[in-house]
C-alpha cells in the first residue's frame, strides 16, 4: 500500500522573518541613514514585509503618509535598494540576504471603495 504524504502546511518562519525584516527596515527609516532627495522629509508606513517560503525574496509594502508621492518614494526605495538590502542583513541575520522587492500597498484604496459601495443606498437596500 502506498503511503500519502499529508499537505504541508505552510511554515510560520516567513511570517516571524517578515516581521522581524520589517521592524528593522523601519528602524532603518527613522535613523536617517538612507540619504536620497525623495525620502528626505517623507514619512512612511511599512504595512507588511512578506517572505517567500524559502527567505530569498522580501516583498516590503509601504504607503506614503498622507498618500502622495508614491511613485517617487517608490522609485527612491529601489535607487536605495543594495544599501537598504545590505543593512537589513545586519540587522537580520539569515543565511542569504533577502531579494527586496517594493510596493506601494493599495489595500487601503481597496477597503475605502469597498466601504463606499457599501453605503450605497441601493446595496444596504439589497442587504437588508
Amino acid at each position: 500500500m502506498a503511503s500519502r504524504k499529508e499537505p504541508r502546511r505552510p511554515s510560520q518562519r516567513p511570517l516571524r522573518v517578515g516581521e522581524e525584516m520589517r521592524h528593522a527596515f523601519v528602524q532603518l527609516l527613522a535613523s536617517g541613514e538612507i540619504h536620497d532627495p525623495d525620502l528626505s522629509g517623507t514619512m512612511l508606513t511599512v504595512t507588511e514585509v512578506r517572505m517567500s517560503p524559502d527567505l530569498r525574496n522580501a516583498n516590503i509594502f509601504f504607503v506614503p503618509l498622507g498618500g502622495e508621492g508614491g511613485p517617487q518614494v517608490l522609485k527612491a526605495l529601489k535607487r536605495a535598494t543594495p544599501f537598504i538590502r545590505r543593512r537589513l542583513a545586519e540587522a537580520v541575520q539569515l543565511r542569504v540576504a533577502p531579494q527586496l522587492w517594493f510596493e506601494l500597498d493599495t489595500s487601503f484604496e481597496s477597503a475605502n471603495r469597498i466601504e463606499t459601495v457599501l453605503k450605497d443606498p441601493q446595496v444596504r437596500r439589497d442587504l437588508d
